[in-house]
């Protein structure tokens, strides 16, 4: 199985990944790309169950993992995840260590409390369908708690992924079982940090739904001077709510 996948930049530079969060696409990292392909060979995939990527099972972090491995560029790279692809980069991290010199994980859902895990499969499972884009991004804003996002910015990136079904409704490119079972991956006990061992930085939005703080020192004890971390004026989708800033901070780790 081949997952769907995006290319920035020159082949010969070195190579950024990026794995995008539940309900969303690859091209979600368009923005970042363009401003770093003059110095990386920036890759973007759609996750199992996403985009242009098959939806078929299994939907669980091993398949995920084997996914991207064979996805992405086979050398060594600098990966970047947000959400449950920062979970899903971190796996593979843990899985392959050779194929990572950095990691990025913006927002990332490590490791979820059961209970936000529950909450969240459970809205995982409702229809989002709307009679108009408008109608979805006006939702979008409300369902997501989206403040400071331009919504240019947000309707350019949603026009290529919610699209208009075969009823006339327009639904999101993803398998909502996918959606619901990531959730559910998201409540298991990830590998330890201290397997782990690579520079990392970890960007959390102040106001994000995603918790945290219960593994904050943990992460630090594990990995000392290897972990940067900054805390950034958005919520939990970063790219959106603050995407100057988190691509400074990202720019500033990569050097």
């Amino acid at each position: 199985m081949t997952l769907a996948r995006y290319d920035w930049g020159d082949a010969s530079r070195p190579a950024l990944v990026c794995l995008h969060g539940v309900t969303s696409h690859g091209r979600h990292f368009e923005q970042l790309a363009e401003r770093l392909s003059d110095r990386f060979h920036v890759v973007a995939l759609d996750l199992r169950g996403h985009g242009g990527s098959p939806w078929e099972p299994p939907w669980n972090l091993e398949q995920h993992v084997i996914d991207v491995l064979e996805a992405a560029p086979p050398g060594p790279a600098i990966w970047l995840g947000h959400s449950f692809g920062g979970r899903v980069a971190y796996e593979a991290a843990a899985a392959a260590p050779e194929r990572f010199e950095r990691l990025v994980l913006l927002d990332p859902a490590i490791l979820l409390p059961a209970h936000v895990g529950l909450a969240a499969a459970e809205n995982g499972r409702r229809d989002r369908s709307y009679v108009s884009f408008e109608e979805g991004i006006d939702r979008r804003y409300e369902e997501s708690v989206l403040t400071t996002a331009p919504r240019e910015l947000v309707e350019g990136e949603l026009a290529a992924h919610l699209l208009p079904d075969d009823d006339g409704r327009f639904r999101y490119r993803y398998c909502q079982s996918s959606v619901v079972a990531a959730y559910g991956e998201m409540t298991r006990e990830p590998p330890p940090f201290e397997r782990v061992r690579i520079p990392t930085l970890l960007v959390l939005g102040e106001t994000s739904y995603i918790p945290y703080d219960h593994l904050i020192d943990a992460h630090a004890a594990a990995l000392g001077d290897l972990l940067q971390v900054s805390r950034i004026a958005a919520g939990h989708t970063v790219l959106w709510d603050s995407l100057d800033d988190t691509l400074d901070v990202v720019e500033r780790f990569l050097g």
